[in-house]
């Protein structure tokens, strides 16, 4: 009997082992990721575990989501790490395709999401999402699962492949779990691994303004204008911290709220160093 996980690396080999899986009765659950796992993947995987699937984790830094300008080259790889992460966590099959069996010689297709795609992260980071959509159309494809499972810390992500999923009929249900912090609030990244010490305690203040943001809202703050505001005077105090965007959206459509009533996503993007963070949080608030 083969060790678990089962590590393969092309789309044949995937389909084999997940047509094994589903003529034994079993149902398929993926967990899509790049790799550098930590306890937020972790706790995808132990989702699907919980759902008695079989479970599949993709390791596969996919460049079509990275600009010309951004990680690419220094983004975490930790294969073997991964692989042990894998093995205690019980999943049956990694799935770590090099770039050439993803997009094999004259691959051109790409997934172009809507407008959900412009918004947030969208605005910074043109044509991200088209990677993204792209590269998880694909997985979804390779192994046809029942669930996927995502984070909800890359909130616009799920909203937006959810939005594919349906949009393309795709038979798959997306599962988005709860968002995963370090003991202090940071939220989980594989990104973090790249941080130096003294700019994870700069890091912070992300988490922190969100805090401050969603302690106004409970308060009753009926000014969106003044909730943005106190959270940037957060970060402020920190000059070597960059933001990219702090919103109060609304987590489905992640249209602005200009009321607080009902349910609201705090959502912040910075930069500290080289390293650029995310982060949100959901707000219930009364329905007005």
């Amino acid at each position: 009997m083969c060790e678990s996980p089962l590590i393969v690396k092309t789309v044949r080999d995937v389909r084999e082992c997940v047509a094994k899986a589903r003529a034994d009765g079993r149902s398929v659950g993926l967990v899509p990721t790049m790799g550098a796992l930590h306890a937020g993947h972790v706790s995808l995987i132990e989702a699907s575990k919980q759902d008695g699937c079989y479970t599949v984790v993709s390791i596969y830094v996919n460049p079509t989501q990275f600009a010309p300008t951004e990680d690419l080259a220094t983004y975490p790889r930790t294969l073997e790490e991964d692989v042990q992460k894998c093995r205690a966590a019980g999943v049956e099959l990694i799935f770590a395709p090099d770039n050439s069996e993803m997009y094999p010689p004259g691959d051109q297709t790409r997934v172009c999401p809507g407008p959900l795609a412009d918004k947030l992260c969208g605005a910074f980071r043109p044509g991200h999402f088209e990677g993204v959509c792209t590269v998880v159309a694909k997985l979804l494809q390779i192994v046809q699962p029942d669930t996927a499972y995502f984070g909800q810390k890359d909130a616009q992500q799920a909203v937006i492949i959810r939005r594919m999923v349906e949009d393309l009929r795709m038979p798959v249900w997306i599962e988005v779990c709860s968002l995963v912090r370090d003991a202090d609030g940071l939220a989980l990244s594989s990104r973090n691994a790249r941080l130096r010490p003294e700019d994870r305690a700069r890091a912070l203040s992300l988490y922190q303004a969100l805090c401050a943001g969603r302690k106004l809202l409970a308060t009753g703050e009926p000014s969106m204008g003044r909730v943005i505001a106190a959270m940037r005077a957060v970060i402020a105090a920190h000059p070597e911290v960059r933001v990219d965007y702090l919103s109060l959206v609304d987590p489905e459509t992640l249209e602005d709220v200009q009321k607080p009533h009902g349910r609201v996503m705090i959502a912040g993007a910075i930069r500290v160093g080289d390293v650029r963070l995310i982060d949100n949080m959901i707000v219930d608030l009364p329905v007005k």
